[in-house]
């Protein structure tokens, strides 16, 4: 795995700031990855729309949960406590279709809260929303499930796949309401910059649209423009 070195804080902090389609469209502006690519589909859903934007780096892991096996659990603590915080745990269940047993509920997240991370991300199913919800531990993931059945840890610190969105240790994740965006860290300190300008693009936009000024035959004009 790579060592990973962390952002100052300030740029952490301005990166939360934003909205992950704001994000989404500054990182456009550097022309670094496809329009298509570096987020997670509508599998991986958020649970907690109202904590708002999480931001920290990812460590890997696969579970299953269909059958005993032995938990590489401690592995995992160990690539967590490897990273820098804050940490955001992403989970690749193995099982076809996922989400039989839940990995995350209210023991796991009070346990990698503890760890200084952030939330999760799984394509499986969580529980506990309530007391995970109080505690305020962000959850990503394809649904609520029941049991965690006989969910285990099968590896830790190995690239993983989420919502058909690969994520590596190390990455730095940004996630809210909308869902999971892969923030490329070699152009992580001038998002913020370009967030900015892609609001005030669009505000400027929107504000001739309302205004009296508004002329539908400048219309495919105007639009190029505030892209």
């Amino acid at each position: 795995m790579r060592e990973v070195t962390g952002l100052p804080a300030d740029v952490l902090e301005a990166l939360r700031r934003h909205d992950t389609p704001t994000l989404s469209n500054a990182i456009e502006t550097f022309d670094v990855r496809p329009r298509d690519e570096g987020f997670a589909n509508m599998d991986v859903r958020c649970m907690f729309p109202d904590l708002g934007v999480m931001v920290g780096y990812a460590a890997t892991a696969t579970i299953r949960a269909r059958a005993r096996g032995t938990s590489n659990e401690a592995a995992l603590w160990t690539h967590v406590r490897s990273l820098p915080a804050p940490r955001v745990v992403v989970v690749q269940d193995l099982e076809d279709p996922p989400g039989h047993g839940a990995m995350w509920g209210e023991v796991q997240s009070n346990i990698f809260r503890a760890l200084r991370c952030q939330g999760a991300i799984t394509n499986g199913s969580v529980r506990d929303l309530a007391e995970v919800r109080e505690l305020g531990f962000h959850l990503f993931a394809r649904g609520p499930g029941v049991s965690h059945a006989y969910v285990h840890v099968v590896s830790a610190g190995d690239p993983v796949t989420v919502g058909g969105l690969t994520v590596h240790p190390g990455d730095l994740v940004h996630a809210d309401q909308h869902g999971v965006l892969l923030v490329p860290m070699g152009i992580a300190p001038d998002l913020p910059g370009a967030a900015e300008r892609v609001v005030e693009r669009e505000q400027t936009f929107l504000r001739w649209v309302g205004s009296s000024e508004f002329d539908p035959d400048q219309l495919a004009e105007m639009r190029r423009m505030a892209h």
